[in-house]
C-alpha cells in the first residue's frame, strides 16, 4: 500500500445537536450541525456522504403527538366500543402499553390474545423446552390464562423484569375495561370470543387481516388503521397510524413522523448550497438486527426508513474480496493480488445476482443497512447524537 493511500473505509459519526422542540426548523439545525461538526472536528464532507436523522426528532419537530383519549375515541368510533379482540401485540412499556391504555378506554371488554412462546420481535413469554415437555403444540393450541400459569408460571422478561401478562391485564382494568387473556398463534382463534378485532402485529399485519376476514370477522383493523387522521386536533400518521409510536408521557404517544420526504430533500439542498457537496439524506428508526442473547429482533417500527433521497434506493452491488483472493486469484499475492482484485471491482457490472464472487454480501436494502448502522451509532439513551453522518459507505477497495 502506498504511503499516501487512504487507510480508512466507512466511518460512522454521531453528530451532537441542540434539543429539538416542536416547530424548530429541523432542516436548518441538521445541516448546520453537520457542517459545524466537520469544521470543528477537522474532517471534510464528501459527495455521497449520508446524513441520517432519527425519526424521533422529526416527529418532535412536527409536533406529531396524540393523547390516550384521542386513541380511545378513534378505537371506539372504528370498532364499536364493545368487546374488542386485541391480538399479537408486542410486549413493551415504551411501544405498546400506552397504546393499550387508549384501546382499553375505547372498549367495554378487551380479549387480549398473546402469541407464544414469544411476541413478534422476540420478547419471550415461555420456552420451547417447557412447551415440548408439556406436550403443547403452539401452532394450534389455544391456552387460557389459567393453563398458561399452570404450565409456565410467572415469566418475567430478562431485560426488564416485567411480567407482561399481569402488567397488561392490570393496565386494561385500570382503564375501566374488563379483560380476558388467551394465548394463541392462529389469528382466527380470537373469533371464538369476538368478531371485532384489532390486530397489533407489525410486519405480518396484512396476512393477519386477510386470514381474519376470510374467517368471517365482522371488523378487522390494525394499529396502522388507528389515528390515520387527527382526532380533536391530535397528531396522526396517514400511512402507519399507531405503528412506530413511542411513549412520550403517561398519557401521550409520539407518533411515527409523517410527510418527511420534503425534510430530507431540504437538508440535502441546504448542504449542497453551503458546501457544494451532494450528500444523501435519510430518516431512520429502529435498525433491522437481532440480539443474539435476548433473541429480540430490534425492528418494532413498520420500516427502518420512512424517507430518503434517491441515491439510497436499491441494494449493494459488491464482490466478496475473500472469495476472489481464495479462488480466482489464489496463485497471486502482494501487489499483483491487489491489482487483480481492483481490476475485478472496476469491471463488475450493475447486476451481480447469481455471481459466485458476490455470495454472502447481504443484498439488503441500502436504507435498512445504513439505518441499522445509524441506530447502533446513535443508541437510544443519552448520547445526544440524533443525527449520524456516514462517510465512505459507497467506496470500495479501488477508492484512494
Amino acid at each position: 500500500m502506498e504511503k499516501n493511500e487512504r487507510r480508512v473505509g466507512t466511518v460512522s459519526r454521531g453528530i451532537r445537536c441542540p434539543i429539538i422542540r416542536q416547530g424548530d426548523d429541523l432542516a436548518a439545525i441538521v445541516a448546520n450541525s453537520v457542517i459545524e461538526a466537520a469544521e470543528i472536528e477537522g474532517f471534510p464532507l464528501q459527495d455521497r456522504d449520508v446524513i441520517s436523522v432519527t425519526e424521533s426528532i422529526v416527529a418532535r419537530a412536527q409536533g406529531n403527538y396524540a393523547s390516550v383519549d384521542a386513541i380511545a375515541e378513534d378505537v371506539k368510533a372504528k370498532l364499536g366500543g364493545g368487546t374488542i379482540g386485541v391480538i399479537f401485540p408486542i410486549l413493551s412499556r415504551n411501544r405498546f402499553a400506552i397504546c393499550l391504555r387508549g384501546i382499553a378506554k375505547g372498549a367495554k371488554k378487551i380479549v387480549l390474545m398473546l402469541s407464544y412462546p414469544s411476541d413478534e420481535v422476540g420478547n419471550s413469554l415461555a420456552t420451547y423446552d417447557i412447551i415440548d415437555a408439556a406436550g403443547i403444540n403452539p401452532y394450534c393450541d389455544v391456552l387460557s390464562l389459567e393453563r398458561y400459569r399452570e404450565v409456565f408460571g410467572v415469566q418475567k422478561l430478562e431485560f426488564t423484569g416485567v411480567d407482561y401478562v399481569q402488567y397488561y391485564a392490570d393496565l386494561i382494568k385500570e382503564c375501566g375495561a374488563e379483560v380476558e387473556i388467551i394465548f394463541a398463534n392462529q389469528p382466527k382463534a380470537i373469533l371464538d370470543y369476538t368478531d371485532c378485532v384489532l390486530t397489533c402485529d407489525i410486519h405480518t399485519r396484512e396476512r393477519t387481516k386477510r386470514l381474519l376476514k376470510e374467517a368471517g370477522a365482522k371488523i378487522v383493523l390494525g394499529l396502522d388503521d388507528i389515528l390515520t387522521a387527527p382526532v380533536n386536533g391530535s397528531g396522526c400518521n396517514e400511512k402507519y397510524g399507531l405503528l412506530g409510536s413511542n411513549k412520550s408521557t403517561e398519557n401521550t404517544v409520539k407518533l411515527f413522523p409523517r410527510d418527511c420526504q420534503g425534510l430530507v430533500l431540504d437538508i440535502q439542498k441546504k448542504v449542497l448550497d453551503a458546501t457544494g457537496k451532494h450528500v444523501e439524506v435519510m430518516v431512520y428508526g429502529d435498525g433491522a438486527f437481532k440480539d443474539p442473547k435476548g433473541k429480540i429482533w430490534e425492528l418494532a417500527d413498520p420500516v427502518v426508513s420512512p424517507a430518503f433521497t434517491d441515491g439510497l434506493i436499491g441494494t449493494p452491488n459488491e464482490l466478496k474480496l475473500k472469495y476472489l483472493a481464495d479462488n480466482d486469484f489464489a496463485n497471486l499475492s502482494g501487489e499483483a493480488l491487489k491489482e487483480a482484485i481492483s481490476e475485478s471491482i472496476r469491471k463488475k457490472d450493475g447486476q451481480l445476482v447469481g455471481n459466485m464472487a458476490a455470495q454472502g454480501t447481504t443484498p439488503r436494502q441500502l436504507t435498512d443497512l445504513i439505518g441499522s448502522l445509524c441506530d447502533l451509532t446513535s443508541g437510544s439513551g443519552d448520547k445526544g447524537t440524533p443525527v449520524v453522518l456516514v462517510q465512505g459507505y459507497f467506496d470500495n477497495y479501488t477508492n484512494g
